[in-house]
């Protein structure tokens, strides 16, 4: 069964909704190549609203198929581009909670992210919240194989304008083609880190 598949048997969905961005400049000269970030998620009933559990087991067990399922979607917007940068989050309806989202996107979700990307040696970066439909959530991004390269400390910002309702979960993720545009705050850059970790 493909993780599309086993996301829709699994889970609830309602919809699924993505975004794609492409940077040329940031009132700077033009970039040699644009930065493209993209962010897709995917609404979901939330099985655990209005009440509390101590068991959120039965959304985190089959997430390896939400990470796979989101994170293929999310290159694919990257328009056969390399995936630098990645993040993870997700928003709660009103009737949930946080941690409903979390038991979401904990390690079963990463690790499949990580290989829906093409690999990742670093952790994720991660926003959770709960709020009304309509609430953006700001993704936030790091370089997937080293969390100290500052030019990639970035953001996605993914609104879906009538999710979560008060019942549902918005799980999502995000990635990108390389840091800012114009990044010229120092620190470590991609070919020192991946020669680091060549060593």
């Amino acid at each position: 069964m493909s993780a599309h598949a086993t996301v829709e048997d699994s889970y609830q969905v309602r919809r699924w909704v993505g975004t794609v961005e492409e940077t040329v400049h940031e009132n700077g000269p033009k970039a040699g190549e644009p930065l493209v970030k993209a962010a897709c998620g995917v609404v979901i009933r939330n099985p655990f609203a209005g009440g509390y559990v101590t068991d959120l087991s039965a959304l985190t067990e089959p997430s390896a198929a939400l990470g796979t399922a989101l994170g293929t979607r999310a290159v694919a917007l990257l328009g056969g581009r390399e995936p630098q940068s990645y993040g993870k989050g997700g928003i709660a309806g009103t009737d949930g909670e946080q941690e409903h989202v979390v038991a979401c996107i904990t390690t079963t979700f990463g690790d499949a992210l990580r290989a829906a990307v093409g690999g990742g040696l670093a952790w994720i970066s991660s926003a959770t919240k709960t709020a009304a439909p309509g609430t953006p959530i700001d993704i936030p991004l790091a370089f997937k194989d080293d969390v100290y390269v500052r030019s990639h400390y970035d953001a996605v910002t993914l609104t879906a304008a009538d999710a979560p309702r008060p019942d549902e979960l918005l799980i999502c993720v995000a990635v990108a083609t390389g840091g800012r545009v114009h990044h010229r705050v120092g620190g470590r850059s991609v070919a020192e880190a991946r020669a680091a970790a060549r060593a």
